[in-house]
């Protein structure tokens, strides 16, 4: 029985994974092509349902991301958000025009509720636009079902064919009820059955995981983080002493972050696998000194971490296999998935190392969201504690310090993060215990970065010149959207107090209220658009 999919055409628009991501929270299996995919590759691919994605452009421009009209004609429901609403109407004969004002940010909709997208959602409801064009006319045989103040088409359908367009973006949390739009367009207009599950991924996997191997060796490089170390979980179970992890201790990671890896998977931990430690610091912070530039630093860590995992590899000799914690993001955002341009580079992706003797790759997780990611963790009984560890970027700390990194840098903000986790997870247990339930305001993310600025502050009777940290925490579901946290003002002043009188070349403490969009979770991370 072949496994039911809807698709998502990107045509370059920021949220082409959230789509993604969103549709498979209806349990329904969903991949990322590029608007460029040939129709009889779609075809082919027999899909239950077809998203539009939004995209930077204006569609009616010469040279636009388009798609033929001959898509709309298949009798396969389509849905088009944003830049995909607008080339839906274009193609078919509407029209698309520059509106007189952007209207960006959350707006108040009002919804058709006779209209099976907004079957069960409020008829006056908050919705996330980011627009500068319009629908001015609709194409022959759409009707609007939704609009703004400043937008009379927010959405139109035509039934007749199945064809559904939203100008606004349902994908994003801003939107009140955007998952319930989502869920009845893939579950109610589509009629996916949502079979796709994560219950046996762990089984079939670790399966043919052996089959593939055989009696072969695999090389896996293990950086500590949920990704690698779902992969590595997934192989040790399935291969065992079969398989090598070389751990590069890079001296970015958290406080103790390093000992806490090599206790999970070393030769006391709860793996049968063959454990590597290199501890690297002194190596990286030379490579590092003076530069100050965000993709450079990147480019480095990424560098030097190949060179060390390349001098280990080769005191293992050879092997079958090299083993990847690749994720599906991974693969979109470095630009083999979708349309979208190079969020950000990857060393899981782009290119395989030409010194490890190898004749295949594997990437287990290849096809999976992060929090499905961390599913197959729990169901491998790798420890809550590394299943649900915050996000933390490849480059470490190198990203959370701005401008140049060295010892003394990575030492206050490893300390400084310290306190602030420590203090906000003692703050949210304690309120846990008092009131029965978690604290609403408890972050799904939260850390410490070192701003390059430095201030005149006073202690005691003497003037400073020190550095200013920046403490971030932001609430999110999907990591792609997300909003400040609401901490509570003692605990941050809790937070302040302890940073400047433990941390030493610290004198000032900011708190970072910014949403994404329009900003990123983390720091100091390299973007091109």
């Amino acid at each position: 029985m072949q496994q039911e999919k809807v698709i998502v055409i990107d045509f370059g628009g920021q949220y082409n994974q959230l789509v993604a991501r969103r549709v498979r929270e209806n349990n329904v299996y969903c991949e990322i092509y590029s608007y460029r995919t040939p129709l009889d590759k779609i075809r082919e691919m027999n899909p239950k349902g077809i998203i539009l994605t939004g995209g930077p452009n204006s569609c009616y421009e010469e040279g636009a991301a388009t798609a033929p009209k001959e898509l709309f004609e298949m009798g396969i429901p389509v849905l088009g958000l944003c830049y995909g609403a607008q080339l839906m109407n274009y193609v078919l004969g509407g029209n698309v025009e520059r509106a007189s004002d952007r209207e960006y940010g959350k707006t108040e909709c009002h919804t058709d509720n006779s209209s099976k997208l907004f079957e069960g959602v409020s008829e006056t409801t908050t919705v996330w636009m980011s627009h500068f064009d319009y629908i001015e006319r609709m194409a022959p045989g759409f009707r609007s079902v939704a609009h703004t103040d400043n937008c009379p088409v927010a959405a139109c359908e035509d039934v007749s064919r199945n064809l559904y367009a939203i100008q606004f973006h349902p994908e994003v949390l801003h939107t009140a009820e955007g998952s319930k739009m989502l869920h009845n367009f893939v579950r109610n207009i589509c009629g996916c059955a949502g079979t796709w599950k994560m219950d046996s991924f762990v089984e079939t996997t670790i399966k043919e995981i052996r089959k593939k191997v055989g009696d072969g060796k695999v090389l896996l490089a293990l950086s500590g983080g949920v990704d690698s170390s779902v992969a590595a979980g997934l192989l040790s179970r399935a291969i065992g002493k079969q398989l090598t992890c070389v751990f590069v201790d890079h001296g970015l990671l958290r406080k103790n972050e390093g000992d806490e890896v090599e206790a999970v998977f070393g030769p006391s931990g709860q793996f049968d696998l063959n454990f590597i430690r290199v501890n690297a610091q002194e190596r990286y912070y030379s490579k590092l000194a003076g530069v100050t530039e965000p993709e450079a630093k990147r480019k480095i860590i990424g560098e030097e971490f190949i060179r060390v995992f390349e001098e280990e590899a080769k005191k293992i000799g050879k092997v079958d296999f090299l083993a990847q914690g690749t994720i599906y993001p991974d693969v979109v955002e470095s630009g083999l998935g979708g349309e979208s341009a190079v969020i950000k580079s990857h060393h899981n992706v782009g290119g395989l190392p030409d010194f490890v003797d190898f004749k295949e790759i594997i990437e287990p997780l290849r096809d999976l969201f992060k929090d499905e990611v961390r599913q197959a963790g729990l169901e491998l009984g790798i420890p809550e504690s590394l299943v649900f560890r915050q996000p933390f970027p490849g480059p470490g700390l190198g990203i959370r310090i701005i401008g140049e990194v060295n010892a003394e840098k990575v030492r206050i903000v490893q300390d400084a993060d310290f306190i602030y986790r420590e203090e906000v997870d003692h703050a949210a247990e304690g309120y846990a215990k008092e009131n029965g339930e978690k604290a609403p305001w408890k972050p799904d993310q939260y850390f410490a970065a070192l701003t390059n600025m430095r201030s005149v502050g006073v202690m005691g009777d003497e003037r400073t010149y020190d550095y200013a940290i920046a403490l971030r925490a932001v609430k999110t579901i999907d990591f792609m959207t997300a909003e400040s946290a609401e901490i509570p003002f003692e605990v941050l002043q809790r937070v302040m107090s302890r940073i400047i009188n433990e941390v030493r070349g610290v004198n000032r403490v900011f708190y970072d209220l910014t949403s994404k969009p329009p900003g990123t979770i983390d720091f100091s991370l390299f973007f091109v658009w």
